[in-house]
Formats: C-alpha cells, structure tokens, sequence
C-alpha cells in the first residue's frame, strides 16, 4: 500500500464517515442478501418458497440459490416441502445476549411465584424494533387458561404493556418509540395514546381491558435500569373465571405484580 494509500484509508471513520464530514458508502451484497431473505421469511406465517423469496425481493432465484443454502446450513432456516421458515435460532441467539439472559434467570423463579400466587399466566416483554417480544413466560397454574408463549411478537398500541414500555423511557426514546410503532393510527389515537402515556408513567403501571380479545384484563408493571427507564414490561393477562373456583382479584394482582416486579428490579440493578 503506497503512502497516498495509507493517508486516504486513516482520512475514514470507522462508521464510514470521512474526516472532512463527508459519508462514504461500503457494499456487502451477500449480507445483504442473506438479511432480505431472513426479514422476508419472519414477515412469513406460512413459509415462502425460493421463488416466491425471489419474487418478494426483486431478484431471480438464482442470485438467492447459494444464501438460501447457507442459511439452511447453519439453521437460520429450514423447509418442508418447497417453503422456507425461519427458525428459532435468531430468537435463541438473542437470549445468549449477556442483558437479557440475566433479566430472564433473574425473573424466571419470581414469576413462577407470581403466577401460583395469583392463579394466572404472567411473561416478560421487551421493546424490539416497533413492536414487543416475550422473552420468558409461566403459564397459568392449572393449565388452562390465556397464555402468551415465548417469542411470540405484539402489538405495543393495544397493550398495557406497550404503554409501559414507551411511557417510561426518556422523552427522545418516547417519541422515537411512538414514531416506530404507531405509525398506522390516526392522529387523534396517537394523541389518545399519548395521554395514556402520561397516566401510565404518573400512576407507575398500566392496566387496561384487552383491545385484542374480549374479557381479557391486562395488568403490565416495568422492570427498570438505574436510570429509572423500562428495559422489560411484567404483565399479567387477567380472564374471569365463571365458575365458583377461588380466583385473584384486581387488586390482588396488581399488588402482587408490583411486588414481583420490585423484586426483578432490585436483582438485576
């Protein structure tokens, strides 16, 4: 490499930003590549074909044939038939990830607690990219009744624990999270939700009656980090029993939900 060489590479960031202000662009295709195909196939509940991967991303199935190889190699991938799914390898990674792996050993035995204690299912939340994901849940004691797997991803706009997740963070974090993940409601639900927000935050939890399923009763508390900002959303998803069977009330909930969440916090802070 000449001294000319050397003097033009050290003039570059390393986010690609040129020492005179000016943005510089790196290429990788096959990453690229390899992430279209993964973000297409977890847009997917039934699975995609090759030609309906290439279809979606504008490309032949050639140019996707070797990536789409590869994934399935190393398990970010599989198929049945001629479709594709993603796999759980992702969301498994995710959880090895040094934060969230202590919340959910922290949390684990508390929940199961909670939920014998209450006689209904509880999980845990985070915020991810406009919408949340359950990173451990206990079901109900009995086994029947409404449970939230984990994994599983939901709405933050009709949740409480969306509420929580978004209200008790710093004003920049509020409005970006706001930006991302109510993008499809109308002015006045935004401004409704906004509103929401300020009583959540005041009040310190949110519970609210389901906007998704009839006759559920959501109770959501926030685990928080040391500057006071909701890194996780412990919620406890309230249905009626009809029958005579002893049952918590609200009440009981709430102040056992908070009690359990006062508990996280105090483990991993």
């Amino acid at each position: 490499m000449s001294k000319q060489d050397r003097v033009s590479d050290n003039n570059i960031t390393g986010d690609g930003v040129k020492s005179d202000g000016k943005q510089t662009s790196y290429s990788a295709p096959a990453l690229e590549k390899g992430l279209d195909i993964l973000e297409a196939l977890c847009h997917s509940s039934d699975g995609l074909s090759q030609k309906e991967i290439a279809t979606q991303l504008g490309r032949s199935t050639s140019e996707l044939y070797r990536m789409v190889n590869c994934l399935e190699r190393r398990k970010y991938i599989s198929h049945q038939g001629d479709k594709y799914a993603i796999t759980t390898k992702l969301f498994q990674l995710s959880r090895v990830h040094p934060p969230t792996d202590r919340l959910v050993t922290a949390a684990l035995p508390i929940m199961q607690e909670l939920a014998h204690a209450v006689g209904y299912s509880c999980d845990l939340r985070v915020y991810n990219m406009g919408s949340q994901t359950v990173i451990a849940s206990i079901n109900t004691p009995s086994g029947i009744g409404f449970n939230v797997r984990t994994g599983a991803e939901i709405a933050v706009a009709p949740s409480a624990s969306g509420r929580v997740l978004v209200g008790f963070q710093n004003a920049e974090t509020t409005e970006m999270r706001i930006e991302e993940s109510l993008g499809d409601l109308s002015i006045s639900e935004v401004k409704a939700f906004r509103k929401e927000l300020h009583e959540v935050t005041v009040k310190g939890f949110s519970a609210i009656h389901s906007r998704q399923y009839e006759g559920v009763y959501a109770i959501s508390f926030p685990i928080l980090d040391m500057e006071r900002h909701a890194i996780a959303a412990l919620t406890v998803p309230m249905v009626p029993r009809l029958d005579n069977m002893p049952a918590a009330t609200r009440n009981d909930v709430e102040e056992k939900l908070r009690a359990s969440a006062t508990r996280i916090n105090e483990m991993i802070t």
